[in-house]
Protein backbone atom coordinates (compact mmCIF):
# COMPACT_ATOMS: atom_id res chain seq x y z
CA UNK A 1 0.00 0.00 0.00
CA UNK A 2 2.15 3.00 -1.08
CA UNK A 3 -0.82 5.69 -0.77
CA UNK A 4 -2.48 6.67 2.45
CA UNK A 5 -5.60 4.37 2.92
CA UNK A 6 -9.11 6.41 3.59
CA UNK A 7 -12.69 5.18 3.49
CA UNK A 8 -12.49 6.18 -0.15
CA UNK A 9 -11.02 2.88 -0.85
CA UNK A 10 -13.66 0.69 0.73
CA UNK A 11 -14.51 -2.12 -2.02
CA UNK A 12 -18.13 -2.56 -2.61
CA UNK A 13 -19.68 -4.42 -0.05
CA UNK A 14 -23.04 -5.35 -2.03
CA UNK A 15 -24.20 -8.70 -0.87
CA UNK A 16 -21.57 -9.16 1.78
CA UNK A 17 -23.49 -9.50 5.56
CA UNK A 18 -21.68 -8.11 8.33
CA UNK A 19 -21.55 -7.82 12.42
CA UNK A 20 -20.33 -5.16 14.37
CA UNK A 21 -20.29 -5.82 18.36
CA UNK A 22 -20.83 -2.46 20.11
CA UNK A 23 -22.21 -0.18 16.81
CA UNK A 24 -24.39 1.62 18.75
CA UNK A 25 -21.60 4.35 19.31
CA UNK A 26 -18.20 5.43 18.45
CA UNK A 27 -15.64 3.20 16.19
CA UNK A 28 -18.23 0.70 16.02
CA UNK A 29 -20.92 3.27 14.84
CA UNK A 30 -18.85 5.05 11.98
CA UNK A 31 -17.27 1.35 10.97
CA UNK A 32 -21.50 0.06 10.58
CA UNK A 33 -22.32 3.64 8.91
CA UNK A 34 -19.17 3.18 6.12
CA UNK A 35 -20.04 -0.39 5.60
CA UNK A 36 -23.44 0.13 4.85
CA UNK A 37 -22.59 2.65 2.58
CA UNK A 38 -20.75 0.63 0.58
CA UNK A 39 -23.49 -1.51 0.44
CA UNK A 40 -22.96 -4.31 2.95
CA UNK A 41 -25.87 -6.05 4.64
CA UNK A 42 -25.22 -4.39 8.41
CA UNK A 43 -26.11 -5.86 12.14
CA UNK A 44 -25.22 -3.81 15.12
CA UNK A 45 -24.77 -6.04 18.29
CA UNK A 46 -25.33 -3.91 21.06
CA UNK A 47 -26.57 -4.45 25.00
CA UNK A 48 -28.84 -1.28 24.86
CA UNK A 49 -31.69 -2.20 22.16
CA UNK A 50 -32.88 1.26 22.36
CA UNK A 51 -29.27 2.86 21.55
CA UNK A 52 -29.09 0.41 18.60
CA UNK A 53 -32.53 1.37 17.37
CA UNK A 54 -31.40 4.65 17.31
CA UNK A 55 -27.91 4.06 15.71
CA UNK A 56 -29.64 2.46 12.70
CA UNK A 57 -31.88 5.53 12.57
CA UNK A 58 -28.99 8.08 12.60
CA UNK A 59 -27.48 5.69 9.77
CA UNK A 60 -30.45 5.50 7.44
CA UNK A 61 -30.61 8.99 8.16
CA UNK A 62 -27.45 9.58 6.50
CA UNK A 63 -27.85 6.29 4.25
CA UNK A 64 -31.54 6.17 3.42
CA UNK A 65 -30.97 2.85 1.40
CA UNK A 66 -29.07 1.28 3.87
CA UNK A 67 -29.47 -2.52 4.82
CA UNK A 68 -29.14 -2.09 8.74
CA UNK A 69 -30.72 -3.93 11.59
CA UNK A 70 -29.74 -4.63 14.72
CA UNK A 71 -29.31 -7.43 17.49
CA UNK A 72 -29.24 -7.35 21.40
CA UNK A 73 -25.91 -8.64 23.02
CA UNK A 74 -24.41 -8.16 26.34
CA UNK A 75 -21.04 -9.63 25.49
CA UNK A 76 -20.51 -10.73 29.64
CA UNK A 77 -23.28 -12.46 29.65
CA UNK A 78 -23.34 -16.20 28.05
CA UNK A 79 -26.81 -16.99 28.10
CA UNK A 80 -27.08 -13.20 26.05
CA UNK A 81 -24.25 -14.09 23.62
CA UNK A 82 -25.66 -17.68 23.08
CA UNK A 83 -28.80 -16.09 22.32
CA UNK A 84 -27.44 -13.58 19.76
CA UNK A 85 -25.63 -16.13 18.17
CA UNK A 86 -28.60 -18.83 17.88
CA UNK A 87 -30.66 -15.88 16.09
CA UNK A 88 -27.73 -15.21 13.60
CA UNK A 89 -27.84 -19.11 12.61
CA UNK A 90 -31.35 -19.25 12.67
CA UNK A 91 -31.43 -16.99 9.36
CA UNK A 92 -29.24 -19.78 7.59
CA UNK A 93 -27.61 -17.66 5.63
CA UNK A 94 -23.01 -17.01 5.29
CA UNK A 95 -22.05 -14.52 7.95
CA UNK A 96 -19.11 -12.88 5.79
CA UNK A 97 -17.63 -10.48 8.46
CA UNK A 98 -17.39 -10.26 12.34
CA UNK A 99 -16.03 -7.30 13.91
CA UNK A 100 -15.87 -7.78 17.33
CA UNK A 101 -15.28 -4.28 18.54
CA UNK A 102 -17.40 -4.19 21.37
CA UNK A 103 -15.06 -3.33 25.05
CA UNK A 104 -14.86 -1.81 28.11
CA UNK A 105 -11.81 0.21 30.00
CA UNK A 106 -9.91 0.37 32.72
CA UNK A 107 -12.97 -0.11 34.56
CA UNK A 108 -11.93 1.96 38.05
CA UNK A 109 -13.26 -0.81 40.40
CA UNK A 110 -12.95 -5.02 40.28
CA UNK A 111 -16.70 -6.19 38.87
CA UNK A 112 -17.97 -9.44 38.18
CA UNK A 113 -19.93 -10.77 35.43
CA UNK A 114 -23.11 -12.88 36.06
CA UNK A 115 -21.11 -15.75 35.78
CA UNK A 116 -18.42 -14.49 38.42
CA UNK A 117 -16.12 -13.40 35.80
CA UNK A 118 -13.80 -10.24 36.15
CA UNK A 119 -15.65 -7.78 33.86
CA UNK A 120 -13.15 -6.51 31.19
CA UNK A 121 -11.84 -10.25 30.74
CA UNK A 122 -15.63 -11.00 30.18
CA UNK A 123 -16.65 -8.37 28.33
CA UNK A 124 -13.52 -8.07 25.94
CA UNK A 125 -11.99 -11.60 25.71
CA UNK A 126 -14.45 -14.35 27.22
CA UNK A 127 -17.83 -12.91 25.02
CA UNK A 128 -16.00 -12.37 22.09
CA UNK A 129 -14.35 -15.96 21.90
CA UNK A 130 -17.50 -17.20 22.78
CA UNK A 131 -19.26 -15.23 19.84
CA UNK A 132 -16.61 -15.95 17.57
CA UNK A 133 -16.77 -19.78 17.88
CA UNK A 134 -20.48 -19.97 17.97
CA UNK A 135 -20.48 -17.72 14.51
CA UNK A 136 -18.18 -19.65 12.91
CA UNK A 137 -20.34 -22.50 11.32
CA UNK A 138 -22.00 -19.49 9.23
CA UNK A 139 -18.62 -17.58 8.68
CA UNK A 140 -16.58 -20.39 7.11
CA UNK A 141 -20.22 -20.69 4.75
CA UNK A 142 -18.73 -17.05 3.45
CA UNK A 143 -16.65 -17.18 0.60
CA UNK A 144 -14.30 -15.04 2.12
CA UNK A 145 -15.13 -15.27 5.60
CA UNK A 146 -13.26 -12.19 7.92
CA UNK A 147 -13.19 -12.04 11.88
CA UNK A 148 -11.69 -8.40 12.81
CA UNK A 149 -10.60 -7.85 16.58
CA UNK A 150 -10.17 -4.84 17.62
CA UNK A 151 -7.17 -4.33 19.84
CA UNK A 152 -5.34 -2.10 21.10
CA UNK A 153 -1.44 -0.21 21.41
CA UNK A 154 -1.83 -1.14 25.07
CA UNK A 155 -1.81 -4.97 24.67
CA UNK A 156 2.35 -4.10 25.24
CA UNK A 157 1.59 -3.47 29.15
CA UNK A 158 -0.47 -6.81 29.43
CA UNK A 159 2.57 -9.53 29.63
CA UNK A 160 4.31 -11.35 30.57
CA UNK A 161 2.97 -14.59 28.34
CA UNK A 162 1.23 -16.86 29.23
CA UNK A 163 -1.31 -14.83 30.46
CA UNK A 164 -2.60 -15.91 33.72
CA UNK A 165 -4.65 -14.02 36.70
CA UNK A 166 -7.44 -13.97 33.87
CA UNK A 167 -9.91 -13.01 36.24
CA UNK A 168 -7.25 -10.63 38.16
CA UNK A 169 -7.99 -12.18 41.44
CA UNK A 170 -4.42 -11.82 42.99
CA UNK A 171 -4.40 -8.78 41.98
CA UNK A 172 -6.82 -5.63 40.53
CA UNK A 173 -5.07 -2.95 38.55
CA UNK A 174 -7.24 -1.11 36.29
CA UNK A 175 -5.15 -0.01 33.13
CA UNK A 176 -3.13 -3.52 33.73
CA UNK A 177 -6.24 -5.41 33.93
CA UNK A 178 -7.16 -3.90 30.12
CA UNK A 179 -3.69 -4.33 29.14
CA UNK A 180 -3.79 -8.06 29.31
CA UNK A 181 -7.46 -8.17 27.83
CA UNK A 182 -6.17 -5.84 24.91
CA UNK A 183 -3.04 -8.20 24.74
CA UNK A 184 -5.75 -11.51 25.10
CA UNK A 185 -7.30 -10.24 22.50
CA UNK A 186 -4.48 -10.28 19.80
CA UNK A 187 -3.33 -13.72 21.31
CA UNK A 188 -6.38 -15.38 20.46
CA UNK A 189 -6.76 -13.94 16.98
CA UNK A 190 -3.58 -14.98 15.94
CA UNK A 191 -4.78 -18.46 17.30
CA UNK A 192 -7.80 -18.57 15.78
CA UNK A 193 -5.88 -17.90 12.08
CA UNK A 194 -3.14 -20.60 12.77
CA UNK A 195 -6.67 -22.86 13.31
CA UNK A 196 -8.13 -22.03 10.57
CA UNK A 197 -5.31 -21.66 8.03
CA UNK A 198 -6.43 -20.26 4.49
CA UNK A 199 -10.28 -20.66 5.43
CA UNK A 200 -11.19 -17.46 6.88
CA UNK A 201 -9.01 -13.88 7.53
CA UNK A 202 -8.44 -13.15 10.91
CA UNK A 203 -6.55 -9.41 11.59
CA UNK A 204 -6.13 -7.17 14.01
CA UNK A 205 -6.36 -3.29 14.37
CA UNK A 206 -6.42 -0.30 16.68
CA UNK A 207 -7.64 2.73 16.79
CA UNK A 208 -5.17 4.83 17.58
CA UNK A 209 -6.08 7.72 20.44
CA UNK A 210 -10.09 8.09 19.81
CA UNK A 211 -12.44 9.86 21.14
CA UNK A 212 -15.10 7.08 22.57
CA UNK A 213 -17.58 6.40 25.31
CA UNK A 214 -14.79 4.04 26.56
CA UNK A 215 -13.88 6.98 28.62
CA UNK A 216 -17.03 7.38 30.34
CA UNK A 217 -16.32 4.52 32.62
CA UNK A 218 -12.54 3.93 33.60
CA UNK A 219 -10.22 4.96 35.78
CA UNK A 220 -8.65 7.97 37.20
CA UNK A 221 -5.11 7.44 35.47
CA UNK A 222 -6.74 6.28 32.65
CA UNK A 223 -8.12 9.97 32.32
CA UNK A 224 -5.05 11.15 33.28
CA UNK A 225 -3.07 9.56 30.41
CA UNK A 226 -6.04 10.41 27.92
CA UNK A 227 -5.53 14.17 29.07
CA UNK A 228 -2.06 14.02 28.81
CA UNK A 229 -2.41 12.90 24.81
CA UNK A 230 -5.38 14.82 23.94
CA UNK A 231 -4.08 17.11 21.64
CA UNK A 232 -3.26 14.23 19.43
CA UNK A 233 -6.78 12.46 20.41
CA UNK A 234 -8.62 11.81 17.13
CA UNK A 235 -12.39 11.77 16.05
CA UNK A 236 -14.24 8.30 16.41
CA UNK A 237 -14.58 8.67 12.79
CA UNK A 238 -10.88 8.18 11.67
CA UNK A 239 -10.83 6.03 14.68
CA UNK A 240 -12.68 3.70 12.85
CA UNK A 241 -10.50 3.73 9.87
CA UNK A 242 -8.19 0.45 10.84
CA UNK A 243 -11.33 -1.26 11.38
CA UNK A 244 -12.99 -0.60 8.13
CA UNK A 245 -9.78 -1.27 6.42
CA UNK A 246 -9.46 -4.61 8.30
CA UNK A 247 -13.02 -5.50 7.18
CA UNK A 248 -12.68 -5.01 3.16
CA UNK A 249 -9.02 -3.94 2.41
CA UNK A 250 -7.93 -6.63 0.05
CA UNK A 251 -4.29 -6.28 1.03
CA UNK A 252 -4.26 -7.11 4.84
CA UNK A 253 -2.07 -9.92 5.95
CA UNK A 254 -3.53 -13.13 7.70
CA UNK A 255 -3.15 -12.14 11.07
CA UNK A 256 -1.58 -8.84 10.61
CA UNK A 257 -2.38 -5.79 12.78
CA UNK A 258 -3.50 -2.18 11.69
CA UNK A 259 -4.06 1.22 13.07
CA UNK A 260 -3.08 4.64 12.37
CA UNK A 261 0.15 5.51 10.75
CA UNK A 262 0.95 9.33 12.32
CA UNK A 263 2.30 10.24 15.19
CA UNK A 264 3.57 7.74 17.70
CA UNK A 265 0.83 5.54 16.07
CA UNK A 266 -1.66 7.53 17.74
CA UNK A 267 -3.69 9.29 15.21
CA UNK A 268 -4.02 9.43 11.11
CA UNK A 269 -5.25 6.89 8.10
CA UNK A 270 -4.77 3.09 8.62
CA UNK A 271 -1.37 0.83 7.89
CA UNK A 272 -0.20 -2.19 8.82
CA UNK A 273 1.67 -1.72 12.40
CA UNK A 274 3.61 -3.93 14.55
CA UNK A 275 2.56 -5.73 17.51
CA UNK A 276 4.84 -5.96 21.03
CA UNK A 277 7.18 -9.26 20.83
CA UNK A 278 4.86 -10.92 23.49
CA UNK A 279 1.71 -10.68 21.39
CA UNK A 280 3.57 -13.15 18.82
CA UNK A 281 4.34 -15.57 20.95
CA UNK A 282 2.54 -19.13 19.17
CA UNK A 283 2.36 -21.24 22.57
CA UNK A 284 0.62 -18.35 24.61
CA UNK A 285 -1.85 -17.95 22.21
CA UNK A 286 -2.14 -21.88 22.06
CA UNK A 287 -2.26 -21.88 26.00
CA UNK A 288 -4.70 -19.03 26.24
CA UNK A 289 -7.33 -20.76 23.64
CA UNK A 290 -7.19 -23.90 25.07
CA UNK A 291 -7.98 -22.07 28.44
CA UNK A 292 -11.23 -20.06 26.91
CA UNK A 293 -12.22 -23.31 25.88
CA UNK A 294 -11.59 -25.16 29.28
CA UNK A 295 -13.62 -21.93 30.72
CA UNK A 296 -16.74 -21.74 28.15
CA UNK A 297 -16.99 -25.37 27.30
CA UNK A 298 -17.53 -24.03 23.76
CA UNK A 299 -14.32 -24.53 20.66
CA UNK A 300 -13.31 -23.56 17.78
CA UNK A 301 -15.66 -25.82 15.42
CA UNK A 302 -12.06 -26.11 13.05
Amino acid sequence: MTKAWTVKDIPSQVGKRIIVTGANSGIGWHAALELARAGAEVTIASRNEMKAADAARRILAIVPNANVDTGKLDLSNPKSVNAFAESQLSLSRPIDVLINNAGVMALPDRRESVDGHEMQFATNVLGPYRLTALLLPALLQSAAPRVVTVASGTHAMGGPVPVADLDSKQSYKPIKAYAKTKLANILVARELQRRAGDRLLSVICHPGAAKTNLFADTSALMLLAAFAVYPLVQNAAMGAEPTIMAATSPDVKPGGYYGPGGFMRLRGHPTEDKTSSIAENTEAGRILVDELERISAIGFPL
